[in-house]
């Protein structure tokens, strides 16, 4: 990570205000297809990591039992806790939790575990072992599927391209995570190109035996 989770979060609490106005075409695409393939069911759980103002939590939140975001920046989820009240729903919950530490207890709840976890446009602040150590906690969380939403270069990494900033931004190749989704104990079971520097993983696996 080339700032600390500190520096992060300042810098989206900054961003918070606007920031569901000033998306990319990239960003949207993305994430409609994040939402697209979760498709979770109505007992499901799912888990948005990198959250921000939910915008993948609450779409998803009429279809699932629970919806459970994780942020760093508290100024990104207070504004994600608005839309939710706003709109009505009881099976959001937005709380502070990293991709290394998803600070996840559904221990005292109805659910068994989590089945889906999401991510748009997050973990490209991780580096390629960050990333590895993460994907590898998810699959600890038991997740049948994960759906990743994010830079990712389908190429050669071009330096020169001002899509994304090398001083706050650490994409992979698609061939890294696929390779840590499936050294995880995940099928890698769609990709999807949205531009040459975005694109969408879908990983699937089932549940590892006990946790029925």
């Amino acid at each position: 990570m080339k700032r600390t989770i500190e520096e992060h979060a300042a810098r989206f609490d900054e961003q918070a205000s606007d920031y569901d106005d000033e998306k990319s075409a990239e960003y949207r695409a993305c994430a409609n297809l994040v939402i697209e393939h979760a498709t979770p069911g109505d007992d499901d759980v799912v888990l948005d990591l990198g959250t921000g103002t939910g915008a993948i939590a609450l779409a998803l939140a009429p279809d699932a039992d629970l919806v459970v975001g994780r942020d760093i920046s508290e100024g990104m989820m207070e504004k994600a806790e608005t839309k939710a009240a706003d709109r009505g729903f009881e099976n959001v919950e937005f709380g502070y939790g990293t991709f290394r530490e998803p600070e996840v207890d559904l221990e005292s709840s109805e659910t068994s575990g989590v089945d889906i976890v999401t991510s748009n446009f997050a973990m490209h602040h991780l580096s390629d072992d960050e990333k590895r150590e993460a994907i590898s906690v998810i699959a600890a969380l038991g997740a049948e599927k994960l759906v990743l939403g994010d830079i990712m270069f389908f190429d050669e990494p071009d330096s020169d391209t001002s899509f994304y900033s090398p001083v706050v931004d650490d994409p992979a190749t698609v061939g890294i995570l696929a390779d840590a989704v499936t050294d995880a104990g995940f099928s890698l079971t769609a990709v999807e190109r949205v531009h040459d520097l975005v694109g969408v993983l879908v990983a699937e696996r089932s549940r590892p035996s006990g946790d029925e």
